[in-house]
């Protein structure tokens, strides 16, 4: 059973798409196809704002997103962290190392077409296979390091959430109340498009959203957070040993596409706070 459930966590993941690409989407499948590797074309990189938001600058061109719209983002720290990947690119731009200009490209052209609820019922839809929901009975040794590991986490989401989550050994997994997926639906129509976006991101990485959720909510770190949604996988290896760079770097690969997407949920949600404070004042 745990071999069953693990596997896909435990395939070499594909690279992530770059400007003309986007990240994985419902049922796993991407928006774009990644293409390959090309020279890079460009000096500098520069940030402005214009009247949409803040836009990306390769010398004297305006970045644009896959179907052609100007890649504008709604925070000056994303457009910041943005132009930061196209200026870390060397020779070549490796497309599948810029996260964040993937979600931004999702966020703004949409591809999947989905709206706000649709969203959210991804996401909360979730629920019905989080990994820390599914437990073993056997081997004894891997049923009380989930135990251990993962109870706190839920724990802490009931309480955080004052919902009922639990979790079960059945194949079928837990039996998660309305009530409980209500209230995440409703805690998760408070963020934006672009926010909801990164946190779909953060959750099809981690496959739970209690785990993602955790994270974003900075209950646990990135580390934390991937070790837990590879328990299982790290409870093989150290019984029965490390295929060699494999796994070392699918780790590396899983924590730095939850990083930028939790760092994408962050300052799309940030540009909100800000812009309400200062109604305030």
């Amino acid at each position: 059973l745990w071999w069953a459930r693990s596997l896909p966590a435990r395939l070499p993941r594909p690279p992530a798409a770059d400007a003309g690409s986007g990240p994985v989407g419902p049922c796993g499948r991407r928006a774009y196809a990644p293409p390959a590797e090309r020279k890079r074309f460009y000096q500098n990189v520069s940030i402005s704002q214009g009247e949409g938001g803040f836009e990306i600058n390769l010398d004297h061109r305006k970045l644009k997103t896959p179907q052609a719209k100007l890649f504008t983002v709604p925070s000056e720290a994303l457009a910041i962290a943005v132009a930061t990947e196209w200026d870390s690119q060397k020779d070549t731009i490796k497309f599948y190392t810029m996260h964040l200009t993937t979600l931004c490209n999702t966020a703004l052209d949409n591809p999947t077409q989905r709206n706000k609820t649709q969203l959210i019922r991804a996401a909360v839809k979730f629920l019905e296979t989080d990994t820390v929901c599914y437990r073993v009975e056997e081997p004894p040794a891997l049923a009380e390091l989930q135990k251990n590991e993962w109870d706190p986490v839920v724990t802490w989401a009931e309480k955080r959430y004052n919902v009922t989550i639990g979790s079960s050994t059945s194949i079928l997994g837990p039996n998660i109340p309305a009530r409980t997926k209500e209230t995440f639906v409703s805690h998760l129509a408070s963020y934006n498009m672009w926010a909801l976006q990164g946190i779909e991101f953060v959750i099809t990485q981690l496959k739970s959203l209690i785990l993602s959720m955790s994270l974003i909510d900075r209950h646990i770190t990135v580390e934390k957070a991937v070790l837990l949604s590879r328990l299982e996988e790290e409870y093989q290896i150290r019984r029965w040993g490390n295929v060699e760079w494999a796994h070392d770097y699918d780790l590396c690969e899983l924590r730095a596409r939850t990083a930028a997407g939790t760092l994408f949920v962050h300052l799309c949600s940030e540009s909100s706070t800000v812009k309400h404070k200062l109604l305030q004042d």
